[in-house]
């Protein structure tokens, strides 16, 4: 039997080690390399050529959505499936949109990954149920479901910066990780004020904490 390859992107190590051996095991599907970062990830894809790519979104300094982005401009035919822990209402839709056919979160069953590795490796979208659903109610609702959260109105950039401040980083440190000027993450935060109407430095840092804290799977 012709096996898929498949190529994963994460950064932590127990993460890659499970991924590899539930893959491995599965006949139709084989793991040909794997990489922590963005860099890395675009250098093995370009050597291995695999059939799909899972993603997780952090990968440390690096944005996956970013690298989703690259991989779908550098290796079109490169099917990618991302597995995160973070909250799929508030990354899947993005995800989709930078390229990915597939949003999984951690806590789901060996089953469900497979079962999703298989359907976008067949040509089809792979969501959950419940995401599915909210996809076809705002679809109905013309685009902007009436529930929609007010997270849903930052760009991409902004809700990185937005997880970094919520995960106790410093104005610098956002700017270093991101390899952007200090302004210009002043900038997002400026943005990221108006967008969810805080009035202050201080309460922009107490919402980000208590996003972040409800934001990951536990």
């Amino acid at each position: 039997m012709s096996k898929s390859k498949v190529f994963i992107v994460d950064d932590h190590p127990l993460v890659r080690e499970w991924l590899s051996t539930l893959i491995d095991q599965t006949p139709d599907l084989v793991v040909c390399d794997g990489a922590v970062d963005a860099e890395s990830a675009l250098k093995g894809i370009g050597k291995t050529s695999p059939d799909l790519a899972i993603i997780d979104l952090s990968l440390g300094g690096d944005s996956g959505i970013d690298l989703i982005r690259a991989i779908g401009e550098q290796f079109p035919k490169v099917a990618m499936v991302v597995l995160s822990m973070h909250d799929e209402n508030v990354y899947a839709e993005r995800s989709i949109r930078a390229g990915a056919r597939g949003y999984i979160m951690k806590r789901e069953s060996t089953k469900k990954v497979v079962d999703a590795i298989r359907q976008v490796l067949q040509g089809n979208i792979y969501l959950s149920k419940e995401l599915t659903e909210l996809f076809a109610q705002k679809f109905i609702a013309g685009g902007s479901g009436r529930d929609a959260s007010p997270i849903s109105q930052l760009s991409d950039r902004e809700l990185e910066v937005f997880r970094f401040i919520g995960q106790g980083y410093e104005t610098r440190e956002i700017a270093e990780t991101l390899k952007v000027n200090i302004k210009t993450v002043q900038t997002y935060c400026t943005r990221i004020k108006d967008k969810l109407k805080l009035s202050s430095g201080a309460e922009l840092l107490r919402e980000a904490i208590r996003w972040n804290d409800t934001s990951l799977v536990r």
